[in-house]
């Protein structure tokens, strides 16, 4: 991967700023984040734990974590964390949507359908429209369509979005398509695109 030097000085810098701060819990978080961007899942999950252990105040603010729990397929982990994180951040879309993804891999599509948190007021409207997608009250087509005009950005949210939408149905042909467009297609300077190169490693889609 094409970035992997630059997180890789960033894991070096983080490491020292560790060693010579070894309380700071906000190290830990991010160097956790680089751990996941370098695919290091379960090392990310170790520094999101060292973080809520340092302060526990910050449990619901550790969505990073439930990414991590979801790729290291602690399901019912990961569901928890994101349902926590919707008691602060209760307008965010994608905290609800990947609560959905965690029930559907371990309980089913339809316990996970059945079990969607409601969210209202997402200032993102191709995150709406996600959302709409998983409750079934849209189309694959209108979530393309909405994220097409918002420019990269809404391109890039949409492929990512249908990708894990169809990988929870186990229908991986689509999710593969998806997921690689999003990762190589529409690069954006956001946590969730490493992601996406993060999931195109660790399903051999590279």
């Amino acid at each position: 991967m094409f970035f992997s030097n630059s997180l890789e000085n960033q894991l070096q810098r983080w490491n020292e700023t560790i060693r010579n701060q070894p309380k700071n819990h906000n190290a830990y978080i991010r160097r956790g984040m680089v751990n996941f961007q370098l695919a290091k899942i379960d090392e990310s999950i170790q520094d999101f734990d060292m973080a809520e252990q340092l302060d526990t105040h910050i449990k619901a603010y550790l969505w990073q974590r439930g990414l991590s729990y979801y790729y290291a397929e602690r399901f019912a982990e990961g569901a928890q964390q994101f349902e926590i994180d919707l008691t602060v951040n209760a307008q965010d879309v994608e905290e609800t949507v990947w609560r959905y993804l965690c029930i559907a891999r371990s309980l089913g599509v339809e316990e996970a359908r059945n079990s969607l948190l409601t969210v209202k007021n997402d200032p993102r409207h191709v995150m709406q429209r996600v959302y709409d997608l998983y409750a079934g009250d849209c189309t694959l087509d209108d979530v393309l369509t909405i994220g097409q005009s918002e420019g990269i950005k809404g391109n890039f949210y949409s492929h990512l979005y249908l990708g894990l939408y169809y990988e929870a149905q186990n229908n991986l042909d689509l999710a593969q398509n998806y997921i690689v467009k999003a990762a190589d297609q529409y690069k954006i300077d956001d946590y969730m695109w490493y992601l996406a190169q993060v999931h195109k490693k660790l399903r051999g889609w590279i």
